[in-house]
């Protein structure tokens, strides 16, 4: 397993970045001025794109894995190695996502706590209604991990 920082065409993982943020202009916000990283186990597996915030705190604005790969540890492995790349700049890493029990828990078990929540982020952002699985994305719930 290797993990790589993707420098230069990074609309080329647009299909997977697709799958954790479904609409292209959103994607558009951030991932131009972001750290995009892609793990490969063989073939591609996962990517993630990081964005500075401020001086002490980065995001985690993307995460994504195929679908058939979920479940076998690559998105924590990529946490993980964000977590340790940034550690000498930043302290805390931040992650937004909707309010689903099984990514809450999941972030949980990486080692990030709930922070705060926006409301009505889906809602007023997106131009279509977001759902994982049954449930309808309405708020922005954010995590932090201190680095």
């Amino acid at each position: 397993m290797k993990i790589v920082k993707i420098t230069e065409n990074k609309k080329q993982f647009l299909d997977l970045l697709l799958l954790a943020d479904e609409q292209e202009n959103m994607i558009d916000r951030y991932l131009p001025q972001g750290d995009l990283f892609a793990l490969y186990d063989d073939d591609l597996k996962s990517v993630c794109v990081v964005l500075p915030v401020n001086s002490e705190t980065c995001e985690l604005k993307n995460i994504a894995t195929y679908e058939k790969y979920q479940g076998k540890g690559y998105g924590r492995a990529l946490i993980n190695f964000i977590s340790e790349y940034y550690k000498h700049d930043f302290q805390t890493l931040l992650v937004g996502t909707g309010e689903t029990p099984a990514i809450l828990s999941f972030y949980e078990s990486c080692g990030f706590e709930k922070s705060h929540r926006v409301k009505n982020f889906f809602t007023d952002h997106y131009d279509h209604p977001m759902f994982d699985g049954d449930i309808q994305l309405v708020d922005m719930i954010y995590l932090k991990k201190e680095l």
